[in-house]
């Protein structure tokens, strides 16, 4: 995961995944602009483990997280974006930097799928365990990136045990992934949760708390 080799910084002139536009409008009498991306929505699914107690995420590298290490320690990297020619990165920081702790979590962008049968592919393709749509919980939907994406992830709760789980997980190779699942011990999660030695997205957070509040205190008593 961390064998990160031959960097460089060049235009994006097209993506599946990002589409920028700038929007033009008045508000209140004024005059505005803002730019902003269109992306697709996603689901994310905070896995607990019963037989082990505790949750499965996963963790992997992030260029855009990397990207913003690099840019803070050498900012010359971004001073020529705007021509044709960008800096090589001679000497790249330590691709860790980059990596980041998440939810198990996809992408929408299959239209004859539903939220919950997307996020059960996700589950099986990102961390090995086989869940059925009625085993999901649908906590809540929120928007992301509201200053740049505005777009919708919807949050799902999952149990699992050992028996449930066929693989090893770790995504997709053929499609880029690089996944490795880690476990948080029940016990440990709201420590590790305010950790900023971990970088973690908000998604892990607020799941954590959710967890807390709502199912640890229907769970059996040591």
């Amino acid at each position: 995961m961390e064998a990160i080799e031959e960097l460089a910084v060049q235009p994006c002139t097209s993506s599946l995944y990002l589409r920028p536009f700038r929007l033009s409008y008045r508000q209140n009498g004024t005059k505005k602009f803002w730019d902003f991306m269109r992306t697709h929505d996603s689901v994310s699914i905070l896995i607990f483990n019963t037989s082990r107690q505790c949750f499965v995420v996963v963790k992997q590298f992030r260029p855009a997280v990397y990207m913003c290490e690099v840019e803070r320690h050498h900012p010359q990297v971004f001073q020529n974006q705007d021509k044709e020619s960008f800096a090589s990165l001679e000497n790249p920081l330590p691709a860790v930097v980059g990596v980041t702790y998440e939810l198990c979590a996809g992408i929408v962008d299959k239209p004859g799928l539903s939220l919950e049968e997307i996020a059960c592919e996700e589950v099986l393709e990102e961390c090995g365990y086989r869940v059925s749509i009625a085993e999901l919980k649908r906590i809540t939907s929120y928007r992301s990136g509201v200053g740049l994406t505005g777009s919708r992830q919807t949050l799902f709760y999952a149990e699992v045990n050992d028996q449930m789980r066929t693989s090893g997980g770790g995504g997709q190779p053929e499609e880029g992934e690089l996944i490795e699942v880690v476990e948080i011990p029940l016990e440990e999660s709201m420590k590790f949760a305010y950790d900023e030695t971990f970088p973690k997205t908000m998604g892990v957070i607020f799941s954590f708390m959710w967890f807390h509040s709502n199912i640890a205190p229907k769970l059996p008593k040591k």
